[in-house]
């Protein structure tokens, strides 16, 4: 069977390596790209005051490397760690190896239904803290208004609990998302797998609208996907893809997929 990878790159490879270890043929087409922010103030700020949030949450494992990459180099190394937020297992492992030792992070447990805000806030509820902040750091695309990051699945809801519980929630953006720019081969393998029956992999939404913009006339009836959460699975719907399956956004979990669609 031939996958379709769609992470940023840099998340791409491990993916990549495992997927063919297994015996598949797998091919990256990334739909997001990422980058630091242009403006990084807001972030050297988050972390002038990091002691004093009772947690930060990650979106993902790019928002965990960005924030840690603009960590002050006369940052404490013995200042206070608040409990770090992680919504499934690849924003943990980013967690840990950017230094943030396991008994201070949360996330889902192994065997959550999905992973998302939702389940993370089964998990963490009970150690809200009336009137102390939490930062939640995310990313956003090159061209949202600047109250974009109030924004986001689940973000919102997430803060709104927090508000519920009598803690409030602060945003940080630490890095930035743009649509891919494909060159001809890269279209025309696009255009291929969707005919072919290769199974695409899809763990964004946002993903999936680039893909849209890219090939705005290409017809995805034919075409299957897995994807990691319902609302992705959804947006590969209203696309138009003809088969869609669900998968937590876990190596062992995809590949089970794979073996039960070969």
């Amino acid at each position: 069977m031939r996958v379709i990878i769609t992470r940023p790159a840099a998340d791409s490879h491990a993916w990549v390596d495992a997927l063919q270890a297994a015996g598949h043929q797998v091919l990256a087409l990334p739909l997001i790209e990422v980058g630091p922010v242009k403006h990084l103030k807001p972030v050297v700020q988050a972390w002038t005051q990091w002691s004093e949030f009772q947690a930060a949450m990650f979106v993902s494992a790019q928002a965990v490397r960005y924030f840690f990459d603009s960590q002050p180099d006369q940052f404490a190394a013995g200042a206070s760690v608040p409990r770090c937020w992680a919504t499934g297992p690849g924003t943990h492992k980013a967690l840990l190896q950017a230094g943030v030792p396991d008994a201070c992070i949360d996330s889902p447990g192994a065997d959550a239904s999905q992973f998302d805000s939702e389940a993370l806030w089964q998990r963490v509820r009970s150690q809200v803290q009336a009137g102390k902040p939490v930062l939640i750091v995310r990313g956003q695309d090159v061209d949202s208004q600047p109250d974009a990051a109030l924004k986001g699945s689940g973000r919102d809801w997430l803060a709104q609990q927090l508000q519920a519980a009598g803690a409030s929630a602060q945003f940080v953006v630490a890095y930035e998302r743009r649509a891919p720019v494909w060159v001809a081969e890269q279209k025309a393998q696009a255009s291929e797998a969707a005919m072919d029956g290769s199974l695409w992999c899809f763990s964004s939404s946002q993903g999936i609208e680039n893909l849209k913009l890219i090939l705005p006339t290409q017809i995805w009836a034919q075409a299957r996907c897995v994807a990691t959460h319902p609302r992705i699975a959804q947006t590969a719907k209203d696309l138009g893809f003809g088969e869609v399956q669900m998968a937590k956004p876990s190596l062992p979990d995809l590949l089970a997929s794979l073996e039960s669609l070969a």
